[in-house]
C-alpha cells in the first residue's frame, strides 16, 4: 500500500482538488481510497454531487475501508502545526505541500518545509498557476529551488474547470471540453512524477 499525504499551511491553495485528482490518477492502477479529513469535507461534499472512480471517507471510517487498497490519499486540515507536520509525514510515503505561485505564499512554504527538516520526504507543488505567458509559476519554482526545496516539476495551471467539475461531482478527466483535457494532463503528469520517485 502507498499512502500520499496532502496538507497545506492555509486554505485556498487547492488541497482538496489535488487529492480528488491523484485519487482518480491512482484509480487506473489499482484500488484507491480517498479519506477526508478537511473539516470543511470537500471532497465528500464533491463526490455526493456525482461519482468517482474510487471511495472517499471521512476520518473515522477509514480504518474499515483501508483494508485492500493499493493506494490510500490523505486530505487533511490545513494548518497543521510543527507536531501535526512531523506525525502526517510519518504517516505516509509522501507528503505533498501544494502553494500558490506568489510571493506572500513563498515565506510561510519556507517556514513549512524547515518545520519539516531534512529527513521527511515531501514535495512543493505549485497549483493555481495563471496561464502562459504570466510567468509567476516558474518563477516561485525557481526560488523554492534556489532554497534547495523538493519541488514538483509538474505546475497545476489554473482553471474554471475544477468548478465545472465539483458542480458535477466527477473529477475534471471526466468532463470532456477539449480545454480541460490539459487540466486533466496536469494531474496525470504529477501521478507519472510520483510514480518514478517510488521507483
Amino acid at each position: 500500500m502507498k499512502i500520499i499525504t496532502v496538507t497545506g499551511y492555509k486554505g485556498g491553495i487547492a488541497k482538496s482538488t489535488t487529492a480528488i485528482h491523484l485519487a482518480t490518477f491512482f484509480s487506473e492502477f489499482g484500488q484507491t481510497l480517498l479519506v477526508d479529513g478537511d473539516l470543511n469535507r470537500t471532497s465528500l461534499a464533491w463526490a455526493e454531487r456525482g461519482q468517482f472512480p474510487f471511495e472517499v471517507v471521512n476520518q473515522h471510517k477509514a480504518m474499515k475501508a483501508i483494508s485492500g487498497k493499493e493506494y490510500v490519499i490523505i486530505d487533511t486540515p490545513a494548518r497543521p502545526d510543527s507536531d501535526e507536520l512531523a506525525e502526517l509525514a510519518d504517516g505516509c510515503d509522501l507528503l505533498i505541500l501544494p502553494t500558490t505561485p506568489d510571493v506572500v505564499s513563498l515565506q510561510p512554504m519556507m517556514q513549512t518545509a524547515r518545520d519539516l527538516g531534512d529527513d521527511v520526504f515531501y514535495r512543493v507543488l505549485i497549483t493555481i498557476v495563471p496561464p502562459y505567458p504570466n510567468k509567476e509559476g516558474q518563477m516561485m519554482k525557481q526560488e523554492l529551488q534556489k532554497a534547495n526545496l523538493p519541488v514538483f516539476n509538474t505546475l497545476i495551471r489554473r482553471t474554471t474547470g475544477y468548478q465545472q467539475a465539483a458542480m458535477k461531482g466527477v473529477p475534471i478527466r471526466d468532463l470532456k471540453t477539449g480545454d480541460l483535457r490539459k487540466a486533466w494532463q496536469d494531474y496525470k503528469n504529477l501521478g507519472k512524477e510520483i510514480q518514478e520517485l517510488w521507483q
